[in-house]
């Protein structure tokens, strides 16, 4: 079983962004210490949400300040970029890193930023799968060429190429956020891993997994692919000595993050919103997670990986807000949780 954070550098209710950011550098710094598989990294425009506005960004500072851990995106929001270029910074990243960079990819959402960065709406409603295409085949072929509806160019060698770099992998890997059964679809005809959300419990993600290997299956995927893949998990983890008080820790803090973050995403088009209730959905996320003692928090990642045949996760860790609290949670998870895992 691989565990790894999950770092959105949230600002809280009456912090600032520079705290955020500083929060979310040493939570990954203190993952590599404790042991952790992987940090991954979110990324959101213009919200207190998240104030990382590039995960690719934030993934190469990390990746220079440490020397064993994974560093992910979680993701890259691929309708708001052009794939080649995200996909020479992947390159780059993978090759300089010695193959310790992972690339999730996303849809996103219809929020402000298709307007502002000028991909317009129809990258977010129909662009996705061409944009998923090009950036793979940036990842896996010595030169490229598109013709496509949105991306059409001539034939360019790919430098740096990430079968260049000196590690048995081919290049980085590649991990699709899925929340539908179309994006499902989409993953598993290209045989790429999911990313599923800390929104849904096991039930939900052992349905999309088998609808994965379905789907998988169909498009002639080999075997052993089809086996392998490794599919992540995003969660909440809160370590404390009782439970009540990792869920009292989360239910301080986390709604106010959530009422500001949640309500600062503005639609491109003006659409309805429907929006959770904040403390509804903490209490949710509580249920859902390891949150209370690290026996239990031990417990719930084993039976979350027998329910639905996932074995990574990135889990929320500063659900507090705070960052010695934050810090602790992680050695916690570490030196507490993980032994019990194997």
């Amino acid at each position: 079983m691989r565990v790894g954070s999950f770092v959105l550098a949230a600002q809280f209710p009456g912090q600032g962004q520079g705290e955020a950011l500083h929060r979310a550098v040493r939570s990954a710094e203190v993952a590599e210490e404790a042991g952790l598989d992987t940090v991954w990294l979110a990324e959101h425009h213009f919200v207190p949400y998240g104030t990382c506005p590039s995960a690719v960004t934030l993934a190469a500072l990390l990746l220079g300040r440490t020397r064993r851990i994974r560093v992910g995106t979680a993701v890259s929001v691929l309708p708001t970029v052009h794939p080649v270029a995200l996909g020479e910074q992947a390159a780059l990243l993978h090759v300089t890193s010695g193959g310790r960079f992972s690339l999730g990819v996303g849809r996103g959402g219809p929020w402000v930023d298709l307007e502002v960065f000028g991909a317009g709406l129809k990258a977010y409603e129909s662009g996705f799968p061409e944009s998923l295409d090009l950036l793979v085949r940036w990842l896996r072929e010595p030169s490229v060429g598109a013709s496509g509806g949105r991306f059409a160019f001539r034939e360019v060698p790919v430098v740096p190429r990430p079968s260049e770099s000196l590690t048995d992998g081919t290049g980085p890997e590649v991990v699709v956020a899925c929340t539908s059964p179309a994006s499902v679809r989409l993953a598993a005809e290209r045989g790429l891993p999911m990313l599923l959300g800390m929104h849904i419990g096991d039930e939900e993600k052992a349905e999309m997994v088998a609808l994965w290997r379905q789907h998988a299956r169909a498009a002639g995927r080999p075997a052993q692919e089809v086996h392998d893949a490794a599919h992540v998990s995003a969660g909440v983890c809160q370590i404390a000595d009782r439970r009540t008080d990792a869920v009292e820790a989360l239910t301080k803090a986390m709604p106010g993050w959530l009422k500001q973050g949640l309500d600062a995403h503005v639609t491109v088009d003006g659409r309805a919103r429907q929006m959770r209730d904040p403390l509804a959905y903490t209490e949710l996320l509580c249920g859902l997670h390891p949150v209370g003692t690290p026996r239990l928090c031990a417990d719930r990642l084993a039976a979350t990986s027998e329910r639905t045949g996932i074995n990574r996760f990135a889990l929320l860790v500063e659900g507090s807000g705070d960052l010695a609290a934050t810090e602790e949670n992680v050695r916690r998870l570490g030196a507490e949780v993980l032994p019990h895992l194997g």
